[in-house]
């Protein structure tokens, strides 16, 4: 006759490696940090051309908005 094993109290210890869900974060993240890389890298192509403002302006930004374009009526 046979004897059965003991329920284990402790739950079986799996590697990490072992579980596809950090797999599938590892993946999310490297391809989130990807894309931030190609949309730096993509963007240095383009000029950021300055606003034609006139007025005083903080860090950059207008300090007042532009008055509304004359409506042609």
């Amino acid at each position: 006759m046979r004897r059965m094993k003991p329920p284990n109290s402790q739950p079986e210890r799996v590697a990490w490696y072992r579980v596809p869900v950090v797999w599938l974060g590892v993946l999310i993240l490297a391809a989130s940090l990807a894309g931030c890389v190609w949309i730096i890298v993509a963007s240095v192509q383009y000029r950021d051309e300055a606003l034609p403002v006139s007025s005083h302006s903080v860090m950059g930004v207008p300090a007042h908005p532009h008055p509304p374009p004359a409506s042609s009526r």
